[in-house]
This record gives C-alpha cells, sequence and structure tokens, in this order.
C-alpha cells in the first residue's frame, strides 16, 4: 500500500456542486429584491398576531419585506391586570415602554465552565418596576415575563436581533402563555 500525501487527498472523490455560482445568482436576486423593498411600512400594514406572548403589532419582521436586515421589533399589548407570555431566548433584547407601567421578572443565566460546561436559572426573579418612556434590557437566555400594574394598557416595543437568529442561535422556549392563547 502506497502512501499518500496531501495532493492526493485534495484531488480525491467525485461529488460536485454548484454551491458559488448559486451563491452568486441568489446574490443577484436579492439585490434586485432589496432595491424594491420598502423604507416604511404604513400603520395599517403592520400586521397584529395573536402570540403566545398576548397580542402584538408586528413593526419589522423578516417576513414582511422591508430592507431591514438586522432586527425584528413588535408592539406588545398588555391589558390592565395582565401579563405577557414566560420565554427565552438567545439573543438579547431591548423594550421601550411607550404607554403604561408595571414589572419585568426575569430568571437570569448562571452558568459554570470550569469543568463541565453547566447553565441553570435563578431560582427566584429578579423584579424590575417600568413606567411610560423606561427602556428594559433581556439579557440572553434569560427567563423573562412582562406585568401591567397600571390603570390602563401598556405597549412595549420590542427590539431583537434578527442576526443571532441567522447564526443559528434561534432558540426559543415559551415556557408560558399569555391568558387567553
Amino acid at each position: 500500500m502506497s502512501i499518500l500525501d496531501e495532493r492526493d487527498f485534495a484531488h480525491a472523490g467525485k461529488n460536485t456542486a454548484n454551491f458559488r455560482a448559486e451563491d452568486i445568482a441568489s446574490s443577484i436576486d436579492y439585490r434586485e429584491l432589496y432595491q424594491h423593498a420598502p423604507n416604511v411600512i404604513a400603520a395599517e400594514n403592520q400586521p397584529f398576531e395573536h402570540s403566545p406572548d398576548g397580542l402584538i403589532k408586528h413593526l419589522v419582521h423578516e417576513k414582511m419585506g422591508t430592507r431591514e436586515q438586522c432586527v425584528d421589533a413588535y408592539m406588545l399589548f398588555i391589558e390592565e391586570g395582565g401579563r405577557s407570555g414566560k420565554h427565552r431566548h438567545m439573543w438579547e433584547e431591548v423594550v421601550f415602554v411607550a404607554e403604561g407601567s408595571g414589572h419585568d421578572l426575569h430568571w437570569d443565566v448562571k452558568f459554570d465552565c470550569i469543568e463541565t460546561y453547566h447553565w441553570d436559572w435563578e431560582a427566584e426573579p429578579r423584579k424590575s418596576e417600568w413606567q411610560r418612556g423606561d427602556f428594559i434590557y433581556v439579557p440572553p437566555f434569560s427567563i423573562h415575563q412582562h406585568f401591567n400594574t397600571g390603570k390602563t394598557e401598556a405597549r412595549l416595543i420590542v427590539i431583537n436581533n434578527r442576526i443571532v437568529k441567522a447564526m443559528g442561535f434561534n432558540w426559543l422556549d415559551q415556557l408560558e402563555n399569555a391568558p387567553g392563547f
């Protein structure tokens, strides 16, 4: 048996592909669509969804065909005395309180990677009060839930990073649904 050198391994196999040519063609098609994608989505064209987190109105979403490529954003409506669903995801999130007041519960991730990789969540949540005009930061993979304790409907603008999902971390776990879902 002869010893093969690296050059022999480099030319081994008979499979072929057109991956690069397909990527180039796809890029041309994408750029054509992008040039005609809207910069403005009128309020009446922003779709509502009765979701596991409650009633939301999509402001920017990859399926809406806008030019935005990095973030998704939606408005979450929480009625007086209501709450959102409880979930966790791998991307960080910022939330702007457009109307109302309430609080969040966050169960942050605890992790240890000294000998073996282990993660868990805090047993007790951290409570943070919020009101109109505030920003709320949700760290990656923290379990979180929003509660409306005010006298009117709360409206939260939720913005998250679409890029993290595209990188293969599209981990979204719904742990509890909002009332009525």
